[in-house]
């Protein structure tokens, strides 16, 4: 695969945040050329430290992917372009939907045309969500099933693939959108809630603290370690003739109850307990998930390679090693954005699942 990467001009969005922060020192390592943009969005868990590793050797610029005046430039050239940036936060994407809409879809659109305009040969990897299925029909969950979000989040993330996918119709551009599934692993960010469960344990077991799993934990979801995420980049960027869109799953599913007693005795930290939902976690419940990975399996050969206990330890390992740029210090106000009001402060009925 090195030599597939070697010498050539890689644009990484989002590439302080964590997938994409991984990805860019793969792909450092494998000797591209590699320019990063993050605009550094409060909540969104951008940290300089992820790319330290790299010594200073890839290309980084702050902007907004839809600011096309300072984007263009650096994008222009470009061969290859994994696009990362993007809100995740289920939470916040539900208190702040007009934030979320920028973010994940006005932003969007905004790269697109300035990837049509000044590198529009280049290949356009987009990290997309198992979160566009919703409460499952069936499992495990195929690339057929319905698309029935259950948040803004889902939503918006489903029209931007969906922009992927116009500008490959009208303008021949090349995209493959991978439905990433619960990614885990170094250089997560643990001090911003709402980023999903998977960071919360890990933060509280780090700390000796209990875990509480919302209901009776028997929900089931595969857990992706980040080195296997990124080699699904890896292989979707390297394929002479890659499909349009993937399932990225973990290697089997868990129920969340032993998901988190794997993390707290990866830890050495207190026993699990579970607790009712809190109503604002009820709404956005899917229940079990778990991915179908048989078409990228047969169509580029990837498959994951890391059983959870194994990364649960060496992502215990990691932030033990570097605590003082992942731990140490507050954990930031739950869902408060600076400047930015509550968009919707009542939230009415249950989604489904």
């Amino acid at each position: 695969m090195g030599s597939g990467f070697q010498g050539k001009k890689v644009f990484v969005t989002g590439g302080l945040g964590f997938i994409g922060s991984n990805l860019a020192l793969a792909l450092d390592r494998l000797g591209a050329e590699v320019t990063v943009a993050d605009s550094r969005e409060a909540g969104c868990g951008a940290c300089d430290f992820n790319l330290a590793e790299a010594g200073g050797r890839l290309h980084c610029l702050t902007a907004n992917i839809g600011d096309a005046g300072r984007i263009e430039p650096a994008l222009a050239g470009s061969e290859l372009v994994f696009n990362l940036a993007g809100e995740i936060s289920h939470i916040h994407s539900i208190d702040y939907p007009e934030r979320d809409l920028e973010l994940n879809v006005h932003s969007q659109l905004a790269f697109l045309r300035s990837c049509q305009e000044v590198t529009p040969r280049a290949r356009v990897v987009y990290a997309s969500s198992r979160q566009l299925y919703g409460a499952p029909d069936y499992l495990p969950v195929d690339e057929k099933h319905p698309i029935r979000p259950v948040d803004f989040n889902g939503v918006h993330q489903w029209a931007a693939e969906n922009y992927h996918y116009l500008f490959a119709s009208l303008y021949g551009m090349e995209v493959v959108c991978l439905r990433l599934t619960n990614v885990y692993g170094p250089r997560q960010s643990l001090l911003r809630p709402c980023q999903g469960f998977i960071g919360t344990f890990f933060r509280l077991a780090l700390h000796g603290e209990e875990i509480q799993v919302y209901g009776d934990g028997r929900q089931l979801r595969d857990m992706l370690y980040v080195d296997d995420a990124v080699e699904a980049f890896l292989l979707a960027g390297a394929a002479p003739s890659p499909g349009q869109v993937y399932n990225v799953g973990g290697a089997e599913p868990l129920t969340l109850f032993e998901i988190a007693q794997t993390v707290a005795r990866a830890a050495g930290a207190s026993p699990v307990e579970c607790v009712p939902f809190p109503e604002d976690r009820q709404v956005i419940d899917i229940g079990s998930y778990y991915s179908d990975n048989s078409r990228i399996r047969a169509e580029l050969g990837w498959e994951p390679r890391t059983d959870f206990l194994r990364g649960a330890g060496q992502t215990v390992a990691f932030y033990r090693r570097f605590a003082e740029h992942y731990l140490n210090g507050p954990v930031h106000p739950p869902c408060q954005l600076k400047g930015l009001p509550r968009q919707l402060p009542e939230r009415v009925g249950k989604a489904a699942g």
